[in-house]
């Protein structure tokens, strides 16, 4: 009986008609479909040798390790902020792994589900140093430059709104338009996730004349979508991403994995890596499915250091994406 369950646990209905899973989708083309930013350092860029790099790249490499076996099986879809939804939505790509904010109408409006939250992040703004100004509370009347089809303005007319002051809007259709705008004067600021700052400051002709301001405010919780109506898909999308995490709190680190299976006495440790139970056969999986994830690109903690923290020009510190128990609010479901 549970393996008829699972069958059909994993069956997707089309219009009242069975169809292919999309893990049997992925196995079948034999690369997996990831939806990345175009170029954000940090996040997803393609690089010089022609192959990408960034947290979420990792994030797309770990899913192929767990469900094709092979971490380099992935091709990777550079999205804007336009056609991200449509292409998720239309099947283009299996999964959207492109720095983009969980809300209530993204799982309401459109039909999308959100796997979980991979990065906590926050809206912020960058000016010039020589405008003299260190808070966006000194920015009342200010021109503020950023990306059209996102939640930046948003929150900026809400922010702006609720402390009573006024600011002129200087949209663009993506990233490179309006920093170029910012760097040519036509706005006072630049405002976007602060995580993305970070990235643009470093590509700016002189990084060191500019800053970011100490205030965040919003909540941008960024994290990995699936299509809606696909359970055993957005499960192991969710769970490959816990397992990261997971790795992190038992200390269990990507070279260290075919030991750690072999040799722990942990029960949270044989469980995650399938030496116990049938966690990997429930997602319809083999057991070792988070070994592989994790063997392939290392545990989160890892994957930020080396794109985002101090393995990384970015030097984000970890923050609130600091796992719970070491003052942070990143935390995953045990595996148990």
């Amino acid at each position: 009986m549970r393996k008829v369950l699972g069958v059909l646990a994993a069956t997707v209905m089309c219009a009242g008609v069975a169809c292919a899973s999309t893990l049997d989708e992925v196995k079948a083309r034999g690369k997996l479909l990831c939806g990345v930013n175009a170029g954000l350092l940090g996040f997803a860029e393609k690089q010089a040798d022609g192959n990408w790099a960034g947290f979420d790249v990792d994030y797309c490499r770990a899913l192929a390790a767990a469900t094709l076996g092979d971490a380099s099986k992935v091709e990777y879809v550079g999205l804007g902020t336009q056609d991200r939804f449509e292409k998720l939505k239309s099947g283009a790509v299996d999964v959207l792994a492109r720095n983009t904010t969980w809300t209530m109408e993204r799982e309401t409006k459109y039909p999308f589900r959100f796997a979980g939250i991979s990065y906590h992040d926050g809206q912020g703004f960058m000016v010039a140093k020589l405008s003299g100004v260190t808070s966006v509370f000194n920015m009342s009347q200010a021109a503020i430059c950023f990306v059209s089809g996102t939640t930046t303005q948003a929150n900026v007319d809400d922010f702006f709104r609720e402390k009573e002051m006024a600011y002129t809007a200087q949209t663009f259709a993506n990233v490179n338009e309006a920093v170029a705008a910012y760097q040519d004067g036509k706005c006072d600021a630049y405002t976007a996730d602060q995580s993305q700052l970070y990235a643009v400051r470093l590509k700016l002709a002189k990084p060191e004349e500019h800053i970011i301001l100490p205030e965040v405010i919003s909540k941008e919780p960024l994290g990995p979508a699936v299509r809606v109506g696909d359970e055993q898909w957005f499960n192991i999308a969710r769970w490959t991403l816990f397992a990261l995490i997971n790795a992190e709190e038992l200390e269990l680190r990507g070279p260290g994995v075919v030991e750690a299976r072999e040799k722990s006495k942990k029960p949270n440790v044989r469980r995650l890596l399938g030496v116990e139970g049938t966690f990997g056969a429930d997602l319809g999986l083999d057991a070792d499915w988070a070994a592989r994830a994790i063997a392939a690109v290392g545990n989160y903690g890892e994957v930020f250091d080396r794109n985002l923290g101090a393995g990384s020009k970015l030097l984000i510190e970890r923050g609130l994406n600091a796992t719970w128990d070491k003052g942070g609010v990143l935390y995953a479901p045990p595996v148990r």
